[in-house]
């Protein structure tokens, strides 16, 4: 039988994958068989659309007719929708770039300042529609923009944005616009996506509050704290208000703030992605990674972001690290064989391991190792560290203030220009405020410094030799050993609120090495709030933690959306 002009470049596309058959969600199935020649154009269209994650990359030379079919009516649904749900959608006919952004920014307009009022998002882009009309033309005409072609980003404020305010989360900058994009925004916008928001975050990345708007709450507990910094992010990622997110990672800002909201969050090793137009913290832990619903577009959007930058230098090991995609990792068996190691030594000292919520997390982690070995893995349980017990201890405020000037002097007409400045403008938070006194005057310089990088030098070798001693392929760990703590009162004005913020941070561990680590959703407590169990690897293996998580994801499905920001309109 002869194929249609349609059928044989959809065979094409589905050979060129070898794409697995997945439904809306990317969960696996049968492998498409390229020789079936009974199914309809239009049957097919749909299948290679659901099939191929790399979805519009992979129609880009297609006749345009075959591209934007008429429009139907617009009836798709964004709440947790993923990268290849609307790409579908899209090539099929049955979404509109606009009406995506649209649906996102319904969802902000019901639920961020009132409904829950979780407060995530600090600056709507005012030209999203517009650009989003743009990119409906641009897939009229045949030429969708990228394999991010109208992705919609919440990206987290402390990076900067030509065409928004960027305000570190403090009222100091809130009418700060650079002139100029970070990098990655530049990346991102290369690949098709749509910057839609800029995320509140703890002030000069720290907690989940800031004088340039509150407090964000969290969307499985609005009571709780969403863990920070990136908490904007991540709360304004699990209520579908984006599609995918932009977190920030110093001592555990994008995994911390993904955990407690369901999420998939991965710091990247350091040297991956470019943190060239980002404040830094300290440039010696400072990273961005991404925050999305699933693997699959965690994935996709570490394509986009990740490789060497001329404008960060560090970033010139990665450059012969990245793969061509890492989707390609992302195999249901991958953990099959995998040789995993089990840390449950806490790593904050101030984790109760005889406390309720405590225990509650740790029968969350108990069913996840269980998990890992119904996938396939040989686990290592538990997994003894020497030296573990310092992580907590490291800290490391001594790069902050030369950091921060120096970034601050790259910039156009700032509204301080020293890290002074900010500290005796009497604008910040009191907590945060105390915190940023304490690296006043500090430097690389001093004896203390080197007492940081020694004891990192100590639990990086401590790592390193228990996986060669053990064959360990990665180690796991709760992220968080106890639950998000209730948010204080009184967390606006007081310098030592009693909140408990941050207890059972496992967190510090990765930033320490400069390793990558990859949280991912791993059910909830008996009290309906999420747990997260965080995947460590050695330098430049993202590939292989995302298709740990992977498989993990797909064989357990433990995302669930808050009930907090249910569909609107009954949908």
């Amino acid at each position: 039988m002869t194929l249609s002009p349609p059928v044989r470049f959809l065979e094409r596309v589905a050979k060129r994958f070898s794409c697995a058959q997945t439904d809306g969600r990317g969960r696996a199935g049968a492998r498409l068989a390229s020789g079936d020649t009974s199914a309809h154009f239009d049957g097919m269209l749909k299948t290679i659309s659901r099939v191929c994650v790399v979805t519009l990359a992979a129609v880009v030379s297609a006749p345009a007719a075959f591209l934007a079919p008429p429009l139907a009516a617009q009836t798709f649904d964004v709440v947790e929708a993923t990268i290849a749900d609307a790409h579908t959608a899209m090539v099929a006919g049955d979404l509109t770039c606009h009406a995506l952004v649209q649906g996102y920014l319904d969802r902000i307009a019901a639920y961020d300042q009132v409904g829950p009022r979780l407060n995530t998002v600090q600056n709507l882009n005012p030209r999203a529609l517009e650009l989003a009309d743009s990119l409906d033309q641009a897939l009229q005409s045949g030429a969708p923009t990228g394999p991010l072609h109208c992705v919609p980003v919440l990206l987290k404020d402390q990076v900067e944005t030509s065409d928004m305010p960027t305000t570190y989360g403090s009222a100091l900058f809130k009418d700060f616009v650079s002139s100029r994009d970070a990098t990655i925004v530049t990346r991102m916008k290369d690949a098709g996506a749509i910057i839609l928001a800029k995320t509140n975050m703890g002030e000069f990345a720290s907690r989940y509050v800031g004088s340039a708007y509150g407090i964000i709450r969290n969307p499985y507990d609005p009571d709780r704290n969403p863990s920070g910094s990136s908490g904007g992010t991540s709360a304004g990622i699990a209520a579908s208000f984006g599609m995918v997110g932009i977190g920030e990672d110093t001592g555990g800002s994008v995994r911390g703030p993904a955990a407690v909201a369901n999420l998939v969050g991965l710091r990247p090793t350091l040297q991956l992605v470019s943190t060239f137009g980002m404040m830094p913290a300290n440039p010696t832990h400072d990273t961005m990674g991404p925050i999305t619903r699933t693997v699959t577009d965690a994935a996709l959007l570490l394509d986009a972001i990740a490789g060497y930058d001329p404008n960060d230098p560090i970033t010139a090991e990665a450059a012969e690290e990245v793969p061509s995609t890492y989707t390609t990792a992302l195999d249901v068996g991958s953990l099959r064989g995998a040789r995993i190691g089990v840390v449950r030594q806490p790593m904050d000292r101030s984790a109760d391991p005889s406390s309720e919520d405590y225990l509650m997390v740790k029968a969350v982690m108990d069913r996840a190792i269980d998990e890992l070995r119904g996938a396939g893995a040989e686990v290592l349980d538990p997994l003894v560290i020497s030296d573990l017990d310092i992580v907590g201890g490291i800290g490391n405020n001594f790069e902050t203030e030369r950091a921060t000037n120096a970034y601050l002097a790259e910039l156009t007409n700032p509204p301080v220009s020293s890290f002074r400045d900010i500290l005796l403008s009497g604008v910040v938070v009191p907590w945060r405020s105390r915190g940023m006194w304490g690296a006043a005057g500090k430097t690389t310089d001093d004896p203390g410094y080197l007492v940081v990088m020694q004891k990192r030098e100590r639990i990086r070798v401590a790592v390193y030799q228990a996986m060669a001693e053990h064959e360990l392929d990665a180690i796991v760990y709760a992220t968080f050993d106890h639950q998000p703590t209730l948010i204080a009162p009184d967390v606006e004005s007081n310098a030592t609120p009693n909140d408990g913020y941050g207890r059972g941070d496992n967190r510090q561990l990765s930033p320490a090495l400069g390793f990558p680590a990859l949280t991912v959703p791993a059910g909830f407590t008996t009290d309906d709030l999420p747990v997260g169990l965080e995947f460590l690897g050695r330098p430049f293996t993202e590939a292989i933690l995302l298709g740990f998580a992977y498989a993990y994801e797909q064989a357990t499905d433990h995302r669930r959306a808050p009930a907090t920001t249910p569909r609107l309109g009954g949908r």
